[in-house]
């Protein structure tokens, strides 16, 4: 999560490259946190440090990155970068877990996930500005200010880059596979076409080169017009999909019971916590850029945003698990081997059983919304990389990223997930494994974050609260993870490197 303040940071510009005691930290300590202060009279405004016109001075370094460099967020902005990065892909393949634990069970855990984790997100909101006048800026420095520098950076770094890169690839797959659907629905497999499709790899190349040519945009908060696209696509795609299921119709032979006789205690065991884990990974972050001032601080419209995204988020992802689920019942569960939307979840099952009857423009509809989506959503994603990497170029050439810089950055980050999508096409099929590994992201840090930093009273409700859910969050991780790997290792994994 990035969010942009409006602060008072005490070094000045000069000293924050030419200090040699500041000069030893690193990149992440120097811009770990920002004072916020009241607003002087414009006739006080120095030349010294970084001052924008409402009069807040704050480091300057912070005003170079894409996360922190806009301070122009509000609330319609959270509202649409939440709705477009927390709609997606995952939400595609909730109806395989309806399959697994059936209707009650079903909806009874989607309910429960759906309120922790707007619980823990609520959390986060209010931890950012934890600190009567300090604004901790991006999640690691949280971790950071919470757990400590060496073990705030093991929890957080790999997570959060993975998060960001993974998605990323994992985009490039869905999208790059998507536009060869596309073709194949237009040109109907080339017979109606003179042009020759072009291979996996390079529908791959044709998605990355379109998102890096959008990731221009400078920061994050220009993003939020992209974003709002996002929003509308993911709406659209979502609520078509399952209403053009129901209007189908169910197909033959459609049951409601357990899709294939698991004989073994850890086969029922693992395809109930994967199951639970599909749920659980259904909802992803927030990201945020507002202005913060002592008396008007930014987690009161940040939380507006959140709750308005997560009120629509629920109003499609809660009728296309029940929606998909009645349409397909246990045949749903025979697309639960990738998390890629193309080849797995409610997209696939109705290609499958209705993509004969449905006309070409209505499918070529729905796979130009997954690949505008898909865009749509590589900018949020791949900006903490983008701040990431721009951190380390101004603390190495003290100076803000030049135009071809930040342009070559932004392009070497592209080739960077390019060649993973094209190395490891079955990067959908690690999802459940490697996503086990960043479930405490948002379920479970922030309940620890919240005790460290607010210390509520020992044995009190809300003390209690946190330390169960927290607590339960890693376990619940572990368990995931082991239950993917046993999984994987029993059906095994089509590992078809760099043959996408």
């Amino acid at each position: 999560m990035g969010e942009v303040v409006e602060a008072n940071y005490s070094p000045a510009p000069d000293d924050i490259f030419l200090n040699p005691a500041i000069c030893t930290k690193s990149p992440v300590e120097l811009v770990q946190v920002i004072t916020i202060t009241a607003c002087p009279s414009i006739e006080n405004i120095t030349s010294s440090g970084s001052t924008n016109l409402r009069g807040f001075e704050q480091n300057p370094q912070e005003a170079w990155l894409p996360i922190t460099e806009s301070r122009n967020g509000n609330t319609f902005s959270v509202t649409v970068l939440t709705l477009c990065s927390g709609i997606g892909m995952q939400a595609l393949v909730l109806p395989v877990a309806f399959a697994t634990l059936g209707w009650a069970w079903g909806i009874l855990c989607w309910s429960l996930a759906f309120v922790w984790q707007l619980y823990t997100i609520g959390l986060l909101v209010r931890l950012h500005e934890s600190v009567p006048g300090i604004r901790y800026s991006r999640y690691l420095q949280l971790a950071i200010a919470a757990f400590g520098a060496k073990l705030g950076k093991l929890l957080a770094i790999f997570p959060t880059m993975y998060l960001s890169g993974g998605t990323c690839a994992l985009l490039i797959i869905t999208g790059g596979g998507t536009m060869e659907l596309l073709f194949k629905t237009v040109c109907h497999s080339e017979s109606t076409c003179h042009a020759k499709s072009l291979s996996g790899a390079e529908w791959f190349l044709v998605f990355t080169c379109i998102a890096i040519l959008i990731a221009q945009l400078p920061n994050l908060n220009s993003v939020a017009g992209v974003s709002l696209v996002g929003a509308i696509t993911a709406l659209l795609q979502t609520t078509l999909i399952w209403v053009l299921s129901i209007q189908k119709g169910r197909p033959s032979d459609v049951s409601y019971g357990p899709s294939e006789v698991v004989s073994s205690d850890m086969g029922k065991i693992s395809s109930i916590l994967n199951a639970l884990g599909i749920i659980l990974l259904a909802f992803r972050g927030h990201n945020g850029t507002l202005p913060s001032s002592p008396k008007r601080p930014s987690h009161k419209p940040m939380w507006k945003g959140v709750t308005i995204s997560y009120i629509l988020i629920a109003m499609c992802q809660f009728p296309l698990a029940i929606a998909g689920f009645w349409a397909y019942g246990n045949k749903a569960s025979k697309f639960s081997l990738t998390w890629v939307p193309y080849s797995g979840g409610l997209l696939a099952a109705f290609a499958k059983f209705h993509g004969h009857n449905t006309s070409k423009f209505t499918m070529g509809f729905i796979y130009v919304l997954v690949i505008v989506n898909c865009l749509c959503t590589f900018q949020i994603y791949a900006m903490p990389v983008f701040d990431n990497l721009e951190l380390r170029y101004t603390t190495r050439k003290k100076q803000r990223c030049s135009r071809w810089a930040r342009t070559g950055l932004r392009v070497f980050f592209g080739g960077l997930v390019f060649f993973i999508a094209v190395a490891f096409p079955f990067l959908g099929s690690l999802a459940p494994l490697i996503g086990g590994f960043t479930l405490p992201l948002t379920l479970a840090y922030p309940c620890f974050m919240w005790l460290s930093l607010k210390k509520p009273r020992p044995n009190g409700a809300v003390w209690s609260l946190n330390l169960g859910l927290g607590s339960f969050g890693i376990v619940l991780s572990i368990l995931l993870v082991v239950a993917a790997a046993w999984t994987l290792a029993d059906k095994g994994l089509n590992a078809n490197f760099f043959k996408p």
